[in-house]
């Protein structure tokens, strides 16, 4: 009888484990995957010192809370790509064009800040805007491939320390940021809402074709974040000041949301699409937006000040000034001092230098998203590998 009863607990127990089994697949789940590197496109959102390589470094008092120095990063500290790298267990993303103290074992970074999707028809000197548009990111990726692996394979040495063994291209994880810069570049060239609205299929196809790229090398798992709520960050609202207005409750401006809101509807159609055509790959849609616009519209609840005055910067509603940024110096009585300066406390800010969120915002941004809620498939990011189509 004993026996009988064991051996109906037993019919019982792998029964219920078949279940889970089937439930875990369905939902996406599974077993963490192993992501022996991050390869990174995008923009200062992402950028931890491709910028600052090529046009100068980000000055103090960025990286002040986390670095103790400016770390080519457009913050206080760690930006969501560092917060994605540390729960991979990957060491913080070199920047492709920094030349000093690099190590590419585990991936690289091309994102810099100013940086869209389309190539800008201006230069970084007029507009702010970098030349190293998506396409020239994809170009350098293709470079990193061919040198890297020519040098770890015929130089051996320091070299197989410091570059990514060649089976890392397939196993690691493509992350993307950008987009932001399209729209914002659109609005400050006066282009209309409709106008700014109009070039958004344009930049999906231009996306499709980096990532196909991509795929053509070896990608095979992708984490593609959505673009932010723009109507929310000062710079944007300085830059435009006819946009602001209808505001919403949050005070941010309902036009430049609307714009951003149609991107992440389209790039979220594209992700499904590519799904469709690459069936072997992974996609994973994040809604940083969501996790974004909660922060600010629940800004004091959540123990932030005011989630659209700047923490470091200078004069104005916003504490923002387009032409003195965080470190920016002005003449004071006939001298040159540094009035774009940190606020004493950049944990309570939301906005650190009006166009970047701050250390703590970042933070509560990757914790937002990390366990997959606010993704599409709802998968964690150690769990990105499963994200096929369903």
């Amino acid at each position: 009888m004993a026996t009988a009863t064991r051996a109906a607990a037993a019919r019982a127990a792998l029964l219920l484990s078949l279940v889970l089994a089937l439930a875990l697949r369905a939902s996406g789940a599974g077993a963490d995957c192993h992501f022996p590197a991050i390869f990174n496109f995008g923009d200062s959102n992402s950028d931890t010192g491709g910028l600052s390589a090529a046009f100068g470094a980000a000055p103090p008092p960025n990286g002040r809370t986390f670095f103790g120095v400016p770390s080519g990063r457009y913050c206080d500290g760690r930006l969501v790509i560092d917060f994605i790298a540390e729960s991979l267990g990957i060491p913080y993303l070199s920047a492709y064009l920094n030349s000093i103290g690099t190590n590419f074992s585990q991936g690289a970074n091309f994102a810099t800040a100013g940086s869209s999707i389309r190539r800008q028809n201006t230069s970084l000197f007029l507009s702010g805007f970098s030349p190293i548009s998506l396409d020239v990111q994809s170009w350098e990726f293709e470079q990193f491939i061919n040198r890297s692996q020519y040098v770890y394979n015929n130089k051996g040495g320091v070299y197989r320390l410091l570059l990514p063994k060649a089976e890392y291209f397939s196993q690691a994880l493509y992350t993307f940021d950008i987009g932001q810069n399209d729209i914002t570049s659109s609005y400050f060239a006066n282009k209309t809402t409709e106008e700014t609205e109009g070039i958004i299929a344009d930049l999906m196809e231009r996306l499709t074709s980096v990532i196909q790229s991509v795929i053509s090398r070896g990608g095979r798992y992708f984490w593609i974040h959505n673009t932010g709520p723009l109507g929310c960050l000062p710079y944007a609202l300085v830059h435009r000041p006819d946009l602001d207005a209808p505001m919403d409750a949050a005070g941010c401006s309902i036009a430049y949301n609307k714009v951003a809101q149609l991107f992440n509807l389209r790039l979220k159609e594209t992700v499904a699409s590519l799904r469709k055509m690459h069936p072997d790959a992974a996609f994973t849609y994040v809604d940083v937006y969501t996790a974004k616009y909660r922060l600010i519209s629940q800004a004091k609840k959540l123990g932030f000040d005011d989630p659209l005055l700047t923490c470091c910067g200078h004069g104005g509603r916003y504490n923002f000034d387009v032409n003195i940024g965080c470190g920016g110096k002005a003449q004071v009585n006939g001298t040159w001092v540094v009035v774009g300066n940190s606020c004493n406390d950049p944990s309570k800010r939301v906005s650190w230098d009006g166009v970047h969120f701050t250390e703590a915002a970042n933070k509560f941004v990757f914790d937002q998203i990390v366990a997959g809620a606010l993704s599409d498939p709802p998968v964690a990011l150690r769990q990105a590998c499963h994200s096929r189509g369903h």
